[in-house]
């Protein structure tokens, strides 16, 4: 029995004929969080939206050991993966129930009645605004619109890039709960900088940096060695939170330039 949701091996992917992602390879349990970290422009975004088929890419994409790098990418989604974006991409015109419907599926990976319970219990802020456009949310509101659509089916994996980016704390920490819950009834891959969110979420981490695989292995392996983060990550931090630091400096490194 396959006990890994996903496998990628030897994934390159371009964007305007510039090669972002570099014979990337790694594998995510069939439960818990997997997060993928690295500094800005390293290659993170890109590494998602190639397994997805999004931009272009080669290499083998492996879901519960059947390869999906040959199909389309709403047939890869009707398999089984839903995918939040960075920027939330929510339909700011539409209602929070309308975007929510737009996000049901029919089909084996599809909407349960058991899914929606699910994501009633987790955003109870967003059942009273059902009627509310989204546009007119905040952004942690427009984030838990973003989380809610993919949780709506019963996926095999979750692909979700940086939800916490932009999110004042109180919201982040509400963000990290409803993944928390998320994680308890599907296998997610992670985008996120925050490495406070990490310690309390991942039980793996993957590294990259321009645009390759440089590390993977236990969470707590790299958070609990202040060195290595600072050498893979340019966190200048003594520990995940040091004492009286600003929460910024929990912040993965910045770098200009390059994939997302």
């Amino acid at each position: 029995m396959n006990t890994n949701v996903l496998e990628v091996r030897g994934l390159s992917a371009r964007i305007a004929g510039q090669e972002v992602v570099h014979d990337v390879g790694f594998e995510v349990p069939a439960s818990g969080v997997t997060a993928v970290l690295g500094r800005n422009g390293v290659g993170k975004t890109s590494t998602l939206r190639a397994i997805l088929g999004l931009i272009e890419r080669t290499g083998e994409v492996l879901l519960d050991g059947r390869r999906v790098d040959g199909e389309r990418t709403e047939r890869i989604v009707r398999r089984g993966v839903g995918y939040v974006p960075e920027d939330r991409d929510v339909f700011a015109g539409l209602t929070v129930a309308e975007n929510l419907r737009l996000a049901e599926r029919t089909g084996p990976h599809g909407t349960t009645p058991e899914r929606r319970r699910l994501v009633d219990g987790l955003f109870p802020d967003l059942v009273r605004r059902a009627q509310q456009r989204a546009g007119t949310l905040s952004g942690g509101q427009q984030q838990m619109v973003s989380l809610a659509r993919a949780l709506l089916n019963d996926n095999r994996l979750l692909l979700v890039d940086e939800p916490t980016k932009g999110l004042a704390p109180r919201i982040v920490d509400d963000v990290a709960g409803a993944l928390a819950a998320a994680a308890r009834t599907v296998p997610i891959l992670l985008v996120e900088q925050n490495l406070k969110v990490i310690e309390r979420l991942a039980e793996r981490v993957v590294v990259i940096d321009a645009g390759r695989v440089v590390h993977t292995g236990p969470a707590p392996e790299l958070l609990g060695d202040p060195d290595l983060i600072q050498r893979l990550l340019g966190v200048h931090a003594d520990g995940v939170e040091p004492p009286g630091a600003d929460p910024a400096t929990t912040a993965v490194g910045h770098q200009k330039g390059g994939a997302r």
